[in-house]
């Protein structure tokens, strides 16, 4: 006789298989200097102390991977009501030398001033400078403070790299880009973002009539403000930026 819902789950042994722990790491993405930039903390303890990390932290056995999520952005990062969706899940074996560890990363976009007070309120934390080959495959980024290398733990150069790749992808062809200016721009700082992102330089004329020409753009009837030439225009994004 076949058992019935209950029966089978009050006499289930959760230990008769292997669980792995499973994390969650927040790739915070900006636009510092000319380059991607990401905030990462530094490691006070082993593994890897010294060396920097993404925020991240286990998930309880009492939440969910977003609401993980949440809490790290809370917690680690120093940060509210930022919009993170998910990535791509990190499963190598040897991934944590703890134990065996796998890792959904979350990604967001941000404009860099959104960093201020994280980074005031913790002085393990730094938005670092992300350096990403333009190339296909399983790249690693490299992060930069100042022009001195930050040695990474895990393997979050990895996961730098594909968060990096993943834009590149995206940001001709989706809004995605938007996410990181203030809510009034110039074109200037949009082709800066753009270039920034995909690590090589644009013509001018050719970008500014491909981002006009796609409706994105909403004069403000602005001019920016501190310019010793003549003050630029500035646009607002039609509506809210447009991730998946």
């Amino acid at each position: 006789m076949a058992l019935s819902e209950a029966e089978f789950l009050t006499g289930y042994d959760p230990g008769a298989y292997d669980r792995p722990s499973v994390a969650v790491d927040l790739v915070l993405m900006s636009v510092i200097g000319g380059a991607p930039a990401a905030l990462l903390v530094r490691r006070e303890e082993p593994p890897f102390a010294g060396r920097w990390a993404l925020p991240g932290g286990f998930v309880r056995m009492d939440e969910g991977l977003d609401e993980a999520a949440r809490r790290v952005l809370g917690d680690k990062a120093h940060m509210a009501g930022a919009y993170v969706e998910q990535l791509y899940t990190f499963g190598a074996v040897d991934r944590d030398p703890r134990t065996r560890v796998i890792s959904v990363a979350y990604f967001a976009l941000l404009p860099a001033d959104c960093f201020a007070a994280a980074l005031k309120a913790d002085g393990s934390l730094s938005l670092a400078r992300i350096a990403v080959p333009r190339t296909t495959g399983d790249v690693a980024g490299e992060a930069w403070s100042e022009d001195s290398a930050l040695p990474l733990a895990f393997d979050h150069a990895q996961v730098l790299g594909l968060a990096v790749q993943r834009l590149r992808g995206k940001i001709d062809w989706s809004p995605v880009g938007f996410a990181l200016l203030p809510e009034r721009f110039t074109l200037r700082a949009l082709q800066d973002v753009h270039e920034a992102i995909l690590g090589v330089p644009l013509n001018k004329p050719a970008f500014r009539r491909r981002m006009l020409d796609r409706g994105w753009l909403e004069p403000t009837g602005e001019r920016e403000t501190g310019s010793s030439f003549r003050p630029a225009e500035l646009f607002r994004f039609r509506s809210l930026p447009i991730s998946g």
